[in-house]
């Protein structure tokens, strides 16, 4: 059969093996990676084959066939000789892992071939096959060989030895050698030319996305092209071309706030268009999410060390705070003080990396069933219409992680499960970019003043907390809440068709009461931020408010890790500020880590991670009742006293009054005050060990000489990697949260048909749900 590929209006015809050509998104990949392959490296057709059988097995394995084969030459495949090359095709919208590709690999091995090659069209990785042993690792290399150097053995070997270079590495020079010509041209500070790089990646990123379908990039002769036609229709004395693109760039983002209303493009043209030109060969909707995301960040920590490295919590650091509080599909996170986003970014990854596998074990569910132990013996033409079955249901189930797909669990991820707040505009702006960048979740983040509620962040709405506040400022106690703090009613409409009628009764009333407020005296409105929480009559300092804030948001029973100066566990002062927070939440974990971690990043105060459980509603009864049971009986216990203190103190008033000794009894009512003072902080001190007594649970306290950054930066020994999994363990064996049993299902009926059904506890949550439909058409 004669298989035809189109690529830019020409054909060429193939005598590939197989069968007719069905559009699945995996096969759209492969023939438009086979044509990659006819056109880069010069690969005739007559040497490729499709959906090879590499083994014998006869079991579970279904089609057991990889994707795409390469031999030296037509000969060599005719006579089953081992091929060079074999290639492993997911679709687009699949994120590879190369843990997940063994099988693939194993097929490389069992067919004798030199070279691997994973892709998905937007991340190409080649891998060089270990012959004799299962590798503990795929070893990835720079490139395979072009058809011509199939013949020579040298340079086989000098390509299966060679290491990978990293696209990001690249993508990441690009973007500091973007900046520079930024600080060259145009004299702007880091800073400065850091907010211009990230004006151009946004109208990168739409124009990109907008073109989705012809895949057509934001190139500097697109540009060009663009403007030519833009001033033939206003003129050459309208708004520059690409000051107006930045306008529909604005647009375009304008409910997620990210530029100002009045901001511009500030440096030359020149400069912008040397800009598009070293960017064009990425499209930023396309590449992959790894590479995008690694280079990027890596050009933030760079750009922003000095001045801006607090806004910085070390990947190290975040990458164990997220492990140890380990969010779950389904989880509402969120980080009111999130910087550069890197906590919202890796808990994204992270139950992103959870979806994904789940919907790849639910493939192996549907291989099982479809292709048992008595596929084998089905006619070629009843194996082929199974083997066609699966693979529209793969099709149907990859929708799941289609961030676009509107009922896709990586879309409900993205848009309704992550959010976050930063005062500071540069970062607000800059933590949207770093998650677009990642694979998305920008939506939910808003800058804003992370102690007062904004849109979709509001008291009792998360099961996750994760942050690092500012350390050692202090909130001023004139520094007040104001009408500018209210949303204005567009976005108050907005909210409450998403979170509910209750939003302006609740949410807004509250801010709005708090703008409007009186102190009494008819003078001053606009109630004091301090005086909003309860630890602002003992505090200012900041990473106090927001452990009150942090706790505030969770809902009973959320969890939390929090950085914080190791001086908020241990200094006296700030006593009062930790019994307050024993008595709203567990202590799950104290992890203090070296001071050298956050050196680099410009933090001179020595930091401990502090995990917490806000209390259930079970807990907070509980601890309620110890509290009032053991207060009555160290009362019940001094009340004798005080009661003996009170009579002695009314029989000498009552003489000194008949005396009219008014000094003698100033003195004495001020020494029984101290004499009931003195009985009263008695009681204080017995009640709070005996709580503590009674409502007893053990708090892990670990320390770590090494968390994987010395105090110059540089990488070093890691020990929070073994903690977490001994933690993981620990808290598992001690239930230190609840941990219902979620599980989704994808029922399959008659028709061939196939449902999400969300179950906990083995019981379903939802109806049965289709998750493609129109979409998916």
């Amino acid at each position: 059969m004669v298989l035809e590929i189109k690529k830019n209006g020409n054909k060429i015809f193939a005598p590939l093996l197989g069968k007719e050509l069905i559009c699945t998104p995996e096969e759209e990949v492969r023939q438009e990676y086979i044509v990659h392959l006819v056109e880069k490296y010069g690969f005739s057709l007559d040497q490729m084959a499709q959906e090879v059988k590499v083994n014998n097995s006869k079991r579970g394995q279904g089609k057991a066939r990889a994707d795409i084969v390469i031999w030296k030459s037509q000969e060599d495949r005719n006579t089953d000789n081992s091929p060079v090359i074999v290639i492993e095709c997911k679709a687009e919208q699949i994120t590879i892992h190369e843990e997940d590709y063994y099988q693939g690999y194993n097929y490389a091995s069992w067919a004798g071939a030199d070279f691997f090659v994973t892709t998905n069209l937007k991340d190409t990785k080649f891998f060089r096959v270990v012959k004799g042993k299962m590798p503990k690792k795929l070893e990835e290399v720079v490139e395979i060989p072009n058809a011509k150097e199939l013949f020579d053995k040298k340079k086989i070997e000098e390509l299966l030895t060679k290491t990978k270079a990293f696209t990001r590495d690249e993508f990441s020079k690009l973007l500091f050698k973007c900046h520079n010509i930024i600080r060259n041209n145009d004299k702007l500070s880091p800073e400065a030319a850091f907010d211009e790089i990230s004006k151009i990646l946004f109208m990168k990123i739409r124009y990109e996305r907008e073109q989705a379908k012809t895949k057509a990039l934001f190139s500097r002769k697109e540009f060009e092209d663009l403007k030519s036609a833009y001033e033939k229709i206003t003129g050459k004395d309208s708004l520059p071309f690409y000051q107006h693109f930045f306008e529909k760039t604005k647009e375009v983002f304008r409910t997620d706030e990210i530029f100002d209303p009045n901001d511009s493009i500030k440096i030359r043209e020149t400069s912008f268009l040397q800009i598009v030109k070293e960017l064009e060969k990425y499209n930023l909707s396309d590449t992959s999410d790894d590479i995008k995301g690694i280079a990027f960040e890596e050009f933030l920590g760079r750009t922003f060390r000095g001045e801006l490295g607090q806004f910085f919590t070390p990947r190290t650091i975040v990458d164990y705070m997220v492990d140890v509080i380990d969010p779950e599909e389904g989880d509402v996170i969120c980080d009111p003080c999130c910087g550069s986003g890197g906590f919202l970014i890796k808990a994204f990854e992270y139950v992103r990396d959870k979806i994904e596998r789940d919907v790849q074990k639910q493939k192996e569910k549907i291989k099982e069933l479809y292709f048992g132990q008595d596929y084998e013996k089905l006619s070629e033409k009843k194996q082929e219409a199974l083997a066609k079955q699966v693979d529209e249901l793969f099709v149907k189930l990859n929708f799941e992680l289609d961030i676009h797909n509107p009922k896709g669990r990586l879309k409900t991820l993205s848009y309704d499960c992550i959010f976050g707040t930063d005062a500071n505009p540069r970062m607000a702006r800059t933590a949207k970019m770093n998650m677009i960048m990642h694979g998305d979740g920008h939506g939910g983040v808003h800058h804003h003043d992370g102690l007062l509620n904004v849109n979709g962040i509001f008291d009792g709405r998360f099961d996750v907390i994760l942050t690092n506040p500012p350390f050692g400022s202090r909130v001023n106690k004139t520094l007040k809440v104001t009408p500018s703090d209210v949303p204005n009613e567009e976005k108050i409409k907005f909210y409450e068709q998403r979170y509910g009628t209750d939003y302006r009764q609740t949410v807004v009333k509250q801010i709005q009461d708090w703008a409007t407020h009186d102190n009494g005296h008819g003078k001053s409105r606009g109630k004091a931020l301090l005086d909003i929480f309860d630890v602002g009559a003992w505090s200012g300092l900041t990473e106090v408010l927001f452990m009150e804030r942090c706790l505030n948001l969770l809902k009973p029973g959320g969890r939390m890790g929090i950085v914080l100066p190791e001086g908020v566990l241990n200094n006296s002062a700030l006593q009062k500020i930790r019994e307050y927070i024993e008595g709203k939440a567990k202590l799950i974990n104290i992890t203090s880590i070296p001071q050298d971690v956050f050196i680099a990043s410009g933090a001179t105060v020595k930091p401990s991670l502090l995990f917490l459980k806000k209390f259930s509603e079970e807990d907070q009864a509980t601890y309620l009742k110890i509290t009032e049971d053991t207060t009555k009986e160290i009362r019940d216990k001094h009340q004798p006293k005080l009661d003996e203190l009170k009579a002695t103190f009314k029989k000498a008033e009552k003489k000194l009054k008949e005396g009219k000794a008014s000094k003698e009894l100033r003195e004495l009512k001020k020494k029984y005050a101290e004499d009931v003072k003195q009985v009263e902080d008695l009681i204080t001190a017995e009640i709070k060990p005996l709580i503590k007594e009674r409502f007893d649970y053990p708090i892990p306290v670990i320390e770590v000489e090494k968390a994987g950054i010395s105090s110059t930066g540089a990488p070093c020994e890691n020990e929070l990697e073994d903690v977490a999994i001994e933690f993981r363990e620990y808290r598992k064996k001690a239930n230190l949260w609840a941990e219902p049993k979620k599980e989704t299902q994808y029922p399959v009926d008659e028709e061939g048909n196939i449902s999400r059904l969300q179950l906990i506890d083995g019981t379903a949550v939802s109806e049965p749900e289709i998750f493609y439909g129109a979409y998916a058409d």
